[in-house]
């Protein structure tokens, strides 16, 4: 059983317990007792972060119920009501989303997290002597290069393994609009993804692959983010900019916060616990730590949010006095 499974699992033991903060005396009366619904996505950072801002309000006294959401679809439960709030949309490949939600007024953005958010191709270091001409993303169109990242399945083209499809991002239409010699196969999970690059990077294997950050990653491994045209909204919505006149995505992924974002509604019924998620502050520093403690170290997402907690009490009681 992987690391990741094994959070997952003892991320809903801890929850349903109540066990990371049951102790801790409510220090305000909240508003409603009917439940704060705070989505769970499919990467151990944003559980973390859903854990902590869920941990904190219930020792403020509220009602949390944790969600299995999508990442994008998760708009429609937050536009309703159905869902309160959501912890972590990453500027790299929410933003447009999360635009149109808040333009309907029925979804509030909250500010940002404080972390930084990249994601992009990246590659072990030990490729470029076989694609001497990287991180340009032109030495990617050299069929020669494109064949060293190649797999049985793939070749003679490249294979880039992209992120779960619920994480978007445009990479297949990205391939298209750049006329990249390359295949892209969705990893299943984000366990799956950092397995397979794993085993890849022990055995100096070809890999190309979706990276993002704040993450261990980058930090355990030595690599490069490839380095495609700048990154611009028009270059995303209007195909008649960038390289490729007839099609968008022609262009490198965003960087920018990871933002939080809720019910348009939860400011009036929770006003308190609306005041704390908007004073939620985190570093992507603190984040690469805490993601390395589960995915690496093997720590549960309830023993190394409980840490964090205790770590930082004044920090946190501050959100919600």
């Amino acid at each position: 059983m992987n690391a990741r499974t094994n959070a997952l699992r003892s991320l809903a033991a801890a929850l349903a317990a109540g066990a990371v903060v049951a102790a801790t005396p409510a220090l305000a009366e909240p508003e409603s007792q009917d439940p704060i619904k705070i989505t769970l996505h499919d990467w151990t950072g944003q559980l973390i972060t859903s854990n902590i801002m869920g941990e904190v309000l219930k020792a403020a006294g509220y009602n949390i119920e944790y969600v299995v959401a999508d990442y994008i679809a998760q708009f429609a439960g937050l536009g309703t009501g159905d869902l309160t709030l959501a912890m972590e949309m990453w500027e790299t490949t929410g933003r447009e989303a999360m635009d149109v939600a808040v333009a309907t007024g029925n979804v509030e953005n909250l500010g940002e997290t404080g972390m930084l958010a990249k994601e992009e191709w990246w590659y072990p270091l030990y490729m470029k002597e076989k694609c001497p001409g990287l991180p340009n993303w032109e030495a990617l169109k050299d069929p020669a290069c494109a064949e060293a990242f190649s797999i049985a399945e793939t070749a003679p083209k490249g294979r880039y393994l992209g992120g779960p499809v619920t994480w978007a991002g445009f990479d297949d239409e990205r391939v298209e609009a750049l006329d990249l010699p390359f295949e892209v196969i969705h990893a299943g999970t984000d366990a799956a993804l950092f397995a397979e690059l794993e085993s890849a990077y022990q055995r100096q294997a070809p890999i190309m692959l979706w990276i993002y950050s704040p993450h261990w990653a980058p930090a355990k491994y030595e690599g490069e983010w490839v380095e495609f045209p700048p990154y611009s909204s028009e270059c995303y919505l209007d195909p008649s900019v960038g390289l490729n006149p007839d099609l968008p995505y022609d262009c490198g992924k965003p960087e920018g916060p990871i933002w939080k974002v809720a019910w348009a509604g939860m400011k009036d019924k929770w006003p308190g616990a609306h005041a704390a998620a908007v004073a939620f502050n985190i570093s992507s520093d603190e984040m690469n730590a805490l993601v390395a403690a589960v995915d690496l170290d093997g720590q549960s997402v309830e023993e190394v949010v409980a840490g964090w907690l205790a770590a930082n009490e004044a920090r946190w009681r501050a959100w919600i006095e």
